[in-house]
């Protein structure tokens, strides 16, 4: 029988299906970009119903365009935007409020109080995290505190949470199933990624009720299957992994000191650890990797809330660029004699810096620049907030040579941006043969877990080089650019 498997990855601005074969071979991709809403300065939200809508609709697009029926399909994996929190109805599947997105920052200010009264010391210790907006826990309460009587039916277990990987399988499920994996439980703030399991102290500090929460299972497992009326056949569900771990996953990073970078709407690199969990001194994330079997790898993780999404508003706000792949083309136009430094803090700045309250800010223009120096200076943005996690990441995890990353994610097409990257970081950067690696971690899950796929090893002996990018700048040039970016970040943190 010929290996088909369905990766649903469901991303901040789009929800794609993506059909792989037995050799681990895109057939097709479907895709749909669905509404950002912006109620307030630091708000972002997303229509359940839209990201359901969405989901379901690329799936039954791409079984039309592989021209074949749910039937052949062999399981499901399912890899997801992080954190973006749902609260719904556990009678009808109704959301009871939009979803809050990781970008949000409305609990900022209760951040800031779980801070002060000195509880950020446990949390870290507990769950590897910072006290940040950033994870689901502050948005849960945030939700059960400001939608009418939603507390109320929270206690009375009327209610359900889920990332959108819960609330997808909980739709695709018809409603029989209410889980999660470990990587996106890690992402909570309210799970002990020593004990594996949801943290009773840290939910009575928060005041949630564990009946909101979720099974927690491992990345590849008995998900359930999907209701037959859905997609034509009931479908096994056998992978789940959040974004960035299902890309680790994809990018085949199972050794100890691995390192992956995923240029999205944001930046997560991710360095895998190894069986013991390392505490960051330097203000990363100790994260779960991946658990397979019962056995959790754990990881470091830099999060950078701004990487494609800085093109993204050159194209839509500026109106600079007619599309996200003119970026690069223009980028390379620039004055070389101009050092224009943008730091793209449009909601905050993520890892190392963690600083909720700064904003974007525009550093070195002159009557001379125009958009081809703007395209350079958001472009370079991401690889001077990728060299920051990697010097942390240096701090934190000893290693006697510079590592080689692994990159996947839209902007790593531009062939401008990646040898840019290489050239800040001062170290090779390789892009693979298959850039799809978030939703081949979702597939390579759920075809493991039915026994289709080979186990980590042969995987990833699999793995195929594209193009290795070195660095070509000057060191000089190299150091003089970077203290200028860091010399921007200073002036524009809040604190």
């Amino acid at each position: 029988m010929p290996v088909y498997i369905l990766a649903i990855d469901q991303g901040t601005t789009s929800s794609r299906a993506i059909i792989f074969n037995a050799e681990l071979e895109i057939v097709t991709v479907a895709q749909e970009e669905f509404t950002q809403f912006f109620p307030q300065s630091g708000w972002v939200e997303h229509d359940p119903a839209e990201i359901w809508s969405s989901t379901l609709a690329t799936c039954r697009q791409a079984l039309e365009q592989a021209g074949i029926s749910a039937a052949e399909l062999t399981a499901i994996g399912i890899t997801n935007q992080r954190e973006t929190t749902i609260l719904w109805d556990r009678q009808t599947g109704e959301p009871i409020h939009r979803a809050i997105v990781w970008q949000d920052r409305r609990t900022t200010d209760f951040c800031a109080e779980l801070e002060r009264q000195g509880h950020g010391e446990m949390i870290t210790a507990r769950t590897g995290l910072l006290i940040d907006p950033y994870f689901s826990a502050t948005k849960i309460s945030w939700l059960l505190d400001h939608v009418a009587g939603a507390r109320q039916r929270a206690e009375a277990g009327e209610l359900a949470f889920g990332t959108v990987d819960s609330f997808l399988l909980w739709q695709l499920s018809g409603g029989r199933v209410h889980a999660t994996d470990a990587t996106n439980a890690a992402r909570t703030l309210i799970f002990n990624i020593h004990d594996n399991g949801w943290d009773e102290e840290l939910l009575e500090l928060l005041q949630i009720p564990a009946s909101l929460l979720p099974e927690v299972k491992d990345c590849a497992a008995d998900f359930g299957t999907t209701s037959a009326e859905l997609l034509g056949a009931a479908v096994p569900i056998s992978g789940i992994a959040g974004d960035q771990q299902a890309a680790l996953v994809g990018q085949a990073c199972f050794q100890p000191g691995m390192l992956k970078s995923t240029y999205g709407t944001g930046c997560f690199a991710v360095l895998n650890t190894g069986s013991e969990p390392v505490r960051s001194r330097k203000r990363l994330l100790t994260t779960i990797g991946y658990r397979l079997k019962g056995q959790t790898s754990y990881a470091l993780e830099g999060s950078i809330f701004v990487a494609g999404a800085a093109v993204q508003w050159m194209r839509d706000a500026l109106g600079l660029i007619d599309s996200a792949a003119a970026s690069g083309e223009l980028a390379a136009q620039a004055d070389p004699a101009q050092e224009v430094y943008l730091v793209p803090a449009f909601t905050g700045m993520g890892a190392p810096h963690w600083d909720a309250e700064a904003r974007g800010a525009l550093y070195g223009i002159t009557r001379g620049t125009g958009p081809a120096e703007l395209s350079r200076a958001a472009l370079e943005s991401v690889c001077y907030q990728t060299r920051d996690l990697l010097e942390a990441m240096r701090s934190d995890w000893h290693q006697d040579n510079p590592p080689v990353l692994r990159v996947d994610g839209g902007m790593v097409a531009s062939d401008f941006t990646m040898q840019a990257l290489a050239d800040i970081l001062d170290a090779p950067v390789d892009r693979p043969q298959v850039l799809e690696t978030t939703a081949l971690g979702a597939a390579y899950l759920a075809g493991l877990y039915q026994g289709v796929y080979p186990e980590p090893d042969e995987f990833a002996g699999r793995w195929k080089l594209d193009r290795q990018f070195s660095p070509e700048m000057a060191a000089a040039l190299r150091e003089r650019k970077y203290q200028g970016w860091q010399q921007a970040v200073r002036r524009t943190l809040s604190r």
